[in-house]
């Protein structure tokens, strides 16, 4: 495996003084640089070795080191200070050499860079395949398929028993047009430990695994990130330990939700039921609850049917309200899915959704919740969840 070595300095003997100390093969490859030239090129050397001559502006040397986070740099100047050579490794530089440093120490500082250089790069590599098939966000340490990776993270936490707690965030309606998403997960990620995760659950709204840590902890970590998003945002925390994927999702969901209604900063306890506002006779309560599921499965089928009619090329979406149901469909020319929202008694909430396409492929999955958690938040997030979806699965039937 070659290696890529760029040389950067404005001083020509700096590059024949340093070439016959790099101890090249002949299927390594070297370039040269000023200053002023390889700025325009940086983004062609991403995890390359550079070997950065500071002597003539030492300023303009620990600018271009922030540039150069991807890569290795060691850094060559003429003079042995160790307040430069700490501000050198402090800005993110992995090693320094000057002229007194001797041929076969900087022989085996140029060898540890390669070698870090080329874990760089396979990093790179298995990235990229991780973006290309959609499981990592492009810009940031953003996992997009929430389920697989939430599934497999709380078999490891419960089979270990290790204490975790997952923050279910969001902007309201009001400004999560207002945040841009790379905004909020690179606060976010500046914030949290590297073991962290954090997970794309629906546009501008995320998971957040936090390890070893307990309700108080994480609450006190959000405190701390919000202080540098611009906008208001909501979390809801719940433990995770010993729990399902559907449930505690549910859970943290409909704690998000209470926080986004009530505009609190966070909600970690349990929602108070709703006995207050139903009466004692029958009557009475079966008004109340009719008129609550309407109240919150009405507008939001509306208001996603709104947002993604213009969104959806080919297909359809209808709605329908039965006597005892509310179902939202959507349709295209091979495949058609179905979301239906029903009441069993006045205890539990139904949601039952159903695919089927020409070629015979179906399936078929149900949803319950106690009547106190189901509200609007959860529901548009499913809504959202179940059109996505259908139009992957229609795409991947089509390829």
């Amino acid at each position: 495996m070659s290696n890529k070595i760029v040389l950067v300095s404005d001083d020509l003997d700096f590059f024949e003084y340093i070439i016959p100390r790099l101890s090249l093969r002949k299927s390594d490859e070297l370039f040269r640089f000023n200053y002023e030239s390889f700025l325009d090129k940086v983004y062609l050397f991403d995890t390359s070795l550079i070997i950065l001559n500071s002597n003539n502006d030492e300023k303009r040397a620990l600018e271009l080191i922030k540039v150069l986070a991807k890569n290795p740099v060691i850094v060559f100047n003429l003079n042995e200070s160790l307040e430069y050579k700490n501000k050198v490794l402090k800005y993110g530089a992995c090693d320094y050499i000057t002229p007194y440093t001797s041929d076969d120490e900087i022989k085996y500082k140029v060898l540890a860079a390669l070698r870090f250089s080329s874990i760089l790069e396979k990093k790179s590599y298995y990235r990229e395949l991780l973006v290309k098939n959609n499981i990592i966000s492009k810009n940031n340490e953003v996992f997009i398929d929430y389920k697989y990776i939430l599934e497999q993270e709380l078999e490891r936490i419960n089979d270990k028993s290790i204490p975790t707690i997952i923050v279910a965030i969001s902007p309201n309606e009001k400004t999560k047009f207002l945040l841009q998403a790379n905004q909020i997960e690179t606060c976010i990620l500046n914030v949290i430990r590297k073991n962290d995760i954090l997970l794309n659950y629906a546009p501008n709204k995320y998971f957040l695994l936090l390890f070893n840590t307990d309700i108080e902890s994480a609450q006190k970590l959000w405190d701390k990130i919000r202080e540098f998003i611009p906008e208001k945002m909501y979390a809801g925390f719940a433990n995770a330990l010993y729990k399902k994927r559907e449930q505690l999702i549910n859970e943290v969901l409909n704690k998000l939700h209470i926080a986004i209604n009530y505009d609190k900063d966070y909600v970690d306890e349990d929602k108070l039921t709703n006995d207050n506002i139903i009466g004692n006779n029958f009557k009475n309560y079966r008004q109340a609850f009719e008129k609550r599921l309407e109240n919150v499965i009405v507008p939001v089928f509306f208001q996603v049917q709104q947002n993604f009619n213009s969104k959806l090329f080919g297909m359809k979406i209808e709605q329908n309200v039965t006597s005892n149901s509310y179902e939202l469909s959507i349709k295209d020319r091979i495949a058609v899915a179905n979301f239906r929202v029903s009441s069993a008694g006045f205890t539990k909430i139904n949601i039952d959704i159903t695919y089927e396409n020409i070629k015979g492929k179906s399936d078929m999955k149900r949803i319950s919740f106690n009547t106190e958690e189901f509200e609007a938040g959860i529901l548009e997030d499913l809504l959202e969840q179940f059109i996505i979806e259908f139009k992957k699965e229609c795409t991947n039937d089509n390829a």
